[in-house]
Formats: C-alpha cells, sequence, structure tokens
C-alpha cells in the first residue's frame, strides 16, 4: 500500500465528548453532535479542509468527534479543545469496511515500524482519527462515502539531522 504523509494545522475545535456507546442515532451524543455541525457552512476559504475528526480517546473510554472551528463559528455549546496539529499517515477505505480498515490500519503501523524516518505519535488528545472523504451528494447518489484514516506520526530523531 502507499500511503500519503501530510500536515495538519493546529486549530481549536469543539468536542462531542467521549461517547462509550458510540451513539449515532438521532438522539445519541454523536447523533446530535453530527445535527450540530452539518448545519454549518464554512466559510469558501475554509471549506475545501477537513473539518471534523473522529477517535477513539483511549483515556475516557468513548468515541470522540472534534469539529474544527474558524473565527466566528458557533461552538453549539460544545467544549473547546485546542489540537496541536501534528503529521499523519493516511489512506483510505470505503465507510464502514472494518476489514478493509484493520487491515490497512495494520499496513500503516508495519510500514511505520519498518521506518528510518518516521515512528507512532499516539498521545492524549493526538490518536489515531478519521474523516469521511465523500461529499454528501455523493454518499447519497452512491449509498457510501470514502473514509480517511489519519494515523499519526512523528520524525524519528535520526532522521532530523
Amino acid at each position: 500500500m502507499d500511503f500519503r504523509i501530510i500536515s495538519l494545522p493546529p486549530f481549536t475545535a469543539v468536542t462531542s465528548g467521549p461517547d462509550p456507546d458510540f451513539d449515532f442515532s438521532p438522539n445519541g451524543v454523536l447523533g446530535k453532535f453530527n445535527d450540530y455541525f452539518s448545519a454549518i457552512t464554512p466559510s469558501p476559504r475554509d471549506a475545501f479542509m477537513p473539518r471534523d475528526f473522529l477517535f477513539f480517546n483511549k483515556e475516557a473510554g468513548g468515541l470522540e468527534w472534534w469539529w474544527a472551528l474558524e473565527e466566528g463559528m458557533p461552538d453549539g455549546g460544545h467544549e473547546k479543545v485546542a489540537f496541536d496539529g501534528g503529521i499523519y499517515l493516511t489512506y483510505v477505505y470505503w465507510d464502514h469496511d472494518e476489514e478493509t480498515n484493520g487491515k490497512l490500519f495494520q499496513e500503516a503501523l508495519d510500514y511505520i515500524n519498518s521506518s528510518e524516518a518516521f515512528e507512532l505519535d499516539e498521545r492524549p488528545g493526538h490518536y489515531a482519527m478519521g474523516h469521511i472523504i465523500t461529499p454528501p451528494e455523493v454518499i447519497q447518489a452512491l449509498g457510501n462515502g470514502m473514509m480517511e484514516a489519519f494515523v499519526p506520526v512523528k520524525l524519528k530523531a535520526s532522521a532530523q539531522s
């Protein structure tokens, strides 16, 4: 598998808070958070970048969703968090295809572990995460969307000299 290595900038986000039930139903924590940010239209300047990131918060034991705010965006009464940015290895797969995701995630870890340049950079608030990259109208037409997975990496000290 060929992976992309990208950089995400620091940003302020609002959080759904960790949901141990993984509840995307209309009345669930994640479902309500999805409704909140889906009603926001980013400015054209910011519409091209991913704004929402879903990840498993290991410390809290729940699925957590972040929405990157831009100046003047409503926070919907949600708690704000600071993301420090970083380098990520990315790959794509069809959303809900957990078998393929698991296989690609393992390939990503194998690549990182054998790399002379990178090492895994998981830490509180800095986990592997995902973002749907398919536009909503295309998801509706196809019945599914593509998920981009982001695996945090950093340069090894030996690669920086």
